[in-house]
């Protein structure tokens, strides 16, 4: 549904077209080739790297970073590759600041780690624009592998199942592929269309197809992936979002995050997108940080962030709360959402009530505030709908409310595997989702080839 059905009366263009594009640039511009050797010399080039033990994919760091200072950009990318396809995306989006970066040793020394992040996407980007490929495709083995979901975990391990010889057929419910890359992060963190140009340079290695508008449960089954291909793996992410649980939430005005993010990345013009004067988020993760930014950045007056916990428990990073503060974002804590207050059917402010931790237990403490508010914004998590997998005959077995699985990625179904955002035990994070669909990748190919033998 159009994010501007819901926000009738809510206008759009307020900034010139010279302010949207200022505010909508890359977030880190790249690094060029004589800054990438400055940075690159900063790495101790540690043996025993911690860099390379908080990588979920485990990418070789201090080699990449080596291959840089050398001038080797090629090679550098390559020992990226090895380990994350999408190396180039993980560079743009990655949390670096609570993973690599956090860890490094001139961090810990000086308070300024070397930029991973920066120097991974330097080395990417070169071999992108060569389109120079590293991984020439196994022969032929004959296997058929269907894939659920186009994103992060699906790509990951279609190129690897390709790598390794296989047919890959992914189906994706959407117009687009790329997932949350494509449809779910701010558009100052991915510019120029860098998530398609990641799938195409992904998909370049053959024996992938991609086919658009398919989405389980609609317009197939499990069951029927499991009749015709060798083996199937789901990576459709999560389709569900939490609702606010309060009064009056059906108002006008009140939206999505995800869906206001997923329509502000495929807007041609950002004038034409509508956003309120005085907006409120809800929720104190990545979505409820971008969706804030995003609207300050569209024009929004003031824009308010209200979490229920304190600082010390939100998903969104230090850096990323920094900077929703540095684009005049209000962050509120200890509150939660009572009552959306409408006029007329349309939003017009929230009630909303002070917390408080009660032992382990979070309570409300009966006090209330109000914000004056004409959009409100729902950022408190994505949930999984395993509706569309009823058609299996068996169903899979779930966990928490996701797709449980083993350490392989193995469903409960045989010849079913699974990663990304919709199986349990997940952090939500592009590079663990990358890294889950390249490790069930590898187990479906022992799978299927006598332990990887063909």
């Amino acid at each position: 549904m159009a994010i501007g059905h819901f926000k009738q009366g809510i206008a759009g263009g307020r900034l010139s077209p010279e302010q949207y594009a200022d505010n909508f640039s890359d977030l880190h511009p790249p690094l060029d080739h004589h800054e990438a050797l400055v940075e690159s010399d900063r790495c101790y080039f540690c043996y025993d790297a911690p860099c390379m033990n908080a990588c979920p994919t485990s990418i070789d760091i201090p080699l990449f970073i080596r291959q840089i200072s050398t001038g080797n950009p090629i090679g550098s990318a390559k020992t990226i590759f090895d380990q994350n396809i999408l190396g180039g995306m993980c560079a743009r989006v990655c949390p670096t600041e609570t993973l690599c970066e956090e860890v490094c040793v001139r961090e810990v020394a000086e308070g300024k780690p070397v930029q991973i992040g920066r120097l991974q996407r330097y080395a990417t980007d070169v071999a992108m624009a060569e389109n120079r490929q590293f991984y020439p495709r196994a022969a032929a083995t004959g296997k058929t592998i269907a894939v659920v979901g186009a994103g992060p975990a699906g790509l990951a391990a279609a190129h690897r199942l390709a790598r390794h010889g296989h047919e890959v057929t992914i189906l994706e419910a959407r117009p687009k592929a790329g997932g949350l890359n494509e449809y779910g992060i701010a558009a100052y963190k991915s510019i120029d269309n860098f998530a398609q140009a990641e799938v195409d340079y992904v998909t370049s290695i053959g024996g992938i197809d991609i086919q658009n508008g398919k989405a389980l449960g609609r317009d197939y089954q499990l069951s029927d992936l499991t009749r015709n291909y060798d083996a199937v793996f789901l990576g459709m992410g999560l389709g569900g979002v939490n609702a606010l649980r309060a009064d009056g939430e059906d108002a006008q005005g009140v939206t999505n995050a995800v869906e206001f993010i997923a329509e502000l990345r495929q807007a041609s013009d950002l004038a034409s997108l509508p956003v309120g004067r005085r907006v409120v988020v809800i929720g104190g993760g990545m979505t409820a940080i971008d969706a804030a930014v995003q609207s300050k950045l569209l024009g929004a007056e003031e824009v308010t962030i209200c979490y229920r916990r304190g600082q010390e428990h939100m998903n969104a990073s230090e850096f990323e709360q920094d900077l929703a503060a540095a684009n005049g974002v209000i962050i509120r804590h200890w509150l939660q959402p009572k009552r959306v207050i409408a006029e007329g059917g349309k939003v017009s402010g929230i009630e909303l009530e002070y917390t408080a931790m009660e032992g382990d237990k979070l309570v409300g403490t009966g006090e209330r505030l109000t914000l004056t508010a004409d959009q409100v914004f729902k950022a408190i998590g994505q949930s999984f709908v395993p509706a569309a997998l009823n058609g299996s005959g068996v169903l899979l077995a779930l966990e928490a409310g996701r797709i449980k699985v083993d350490a392989e990625g193995r469903t409960s179904l045989p010849n079913v595997w699974a990663g990304g955002d919709c199986i349990y035990g997940g952090d939500d994070l592009t590079v663990s989702a990358v890294a889950q669909g390249r490790d069930a990748a590898e187990s479906i190919h022992r799978a299927l080839t006598s332990n990887g033998r063909a």
